[in-house]
């Protein structure tokens, strides 16, 4: 089986399951803080993936790192993916979970790159209009590279819009190099 409809599986079971409960803010949170984990911690995946580690054990561990600090269903839903030997799929699990709440609320994740440090006052009104624009509610997250010498770069889901003075230069370089060769 394809380890990506697995995540899926897993991630839209758990989601209706929490849809049902009425318990989305909190799993989201859960979600979270596993994928966090997960990310964050070499011995923790190295576990998850481990064939000579025994089920069992890894129900203990996994209850003993999130028992006092998740609702009761993501850890009956964690357990039961380890039951089924399929806590190598966890972290994607988790991924296509938050992908699924994204979609539900309508939420649209956006970086924005800039060569400078962007005030929080501007960064709200990029956020307000964005939001206008899109109709929908944005997460917005911001990086600075010097390297793009001004202007932005603006990524929202799988889209960019570059506006950057070095891809402008880079153009201008292209168009002169095309003329020349005439």
């Amino acid at each position: 089986m394809d380890q990506s409809a697995i995540n899926v599986r897993y991630a839209k079971a758990l989601f209706l399951t929490a849809k049902e409960k009425q318990k989305i803010a909190e799993l989201k949170t859960d979600i979270e803080l596993v994928l966090d984990v997960c990310n964050k911690s070499v011995d923790f995946i190295l576990l998850l993936e481990s064939p000579i580690i025994k089920t069992s054990k890894k129900t203990k561990l996994i209850t003993s790192v999130f028992k006092e600090k998740i609702d009761e269903l993501t850890l009956k839903f964690l357990l039961l993916v380890t039951a089924n030997k399929r806590e190598v799929y966890i972290p994607g699990i988790c991924r296509n979970f938050l992908n699924l709440i994204k979609k539900d609320q309508n939420i649209k994740t956006a970086r924005l790159t800039t060569a400078l440090e962007v005030d929080t006052e501007a960064l709200q009104k990029i956020k307000n209009l964005l939001g206008k624009e899109l109709n929908a509610t944005i997460e917005l997250s911001t990086g600075v590279n010097p390297e793009i010498i001004g202007g932005l770069v603006l990524r929202i889901d799988d889209k960019q819009y570059d506006a950057s003075i070095a891809t402008q230069l880079k153009k201008i370089k292209q168009d002169l190099l095309e003329s020349e060769l005439k």
